[in-house]
């Protein structure tokens, strides 16, 4: 059966704020049983309502795209908002020994994963040349 709309990450992004986004994920991912058998798709038949109780799960097909594109559209949002993390955290005065424990990294993984957010906004052009400027001086030196 397939189903009458696409459902994807950027479909959704435009939908859900991340709060909004979040909570119909835990929902679906709630729905789910968790018991089925792996590479088993079951039958339903909409005329038998007893025929739902042998599927191990309530997520219907579009429903389970759904959870997998909110999935993704979690993990884009809350990716997008780590610089804005680091760049508090900077600004308050974080070491990059401590940002990096926040994000189970070594310093210097840290201090790079921070200029290749930036380089990625500057190039979707989120961050201006000057804004971007400001956040690499924000860093300074790399760790060792």
């Amino acid at each position: 059966m397939a189903c009458a709309m696409s459902i994807t990450p950027e479909a959704l992004e435009q939908e859900f704020s991340l709060t909004t986004a979040v909570t119909r994920l835990d929902f679906l991912r709630r729905r789910d049983s968790g018991a089925t058998t792996l590479n088993t798709a079951v039958d339903v038949d909409a005329d038998d309502w007893t025929s739902f109780k042998a599927a191990a799960t309530s997520l219907d097909v579009p429903e389970s795209l759904e959870l997998l594109a909110l999935g993704e559209v979690v993990a884009r949002k809350a990716h997008d908002s780590q610089l804005t993390g680091f760049r508090a955290a900077l600004r308050g005065g974080a070491s990059w020994t401590q940002i990096a424990a926040a994000l189970g990294v070594r310093p210097e993984e840290a201090w790079t994963l921070y200029h290749q957010l930036i380089e990625r906004q500057e190039r979707s052009s989120v961050l201006d040349p000057d804004a971007a400027a400001a956040a690499r001086e924000l860093a300074g030196v790399r760790p060792r």
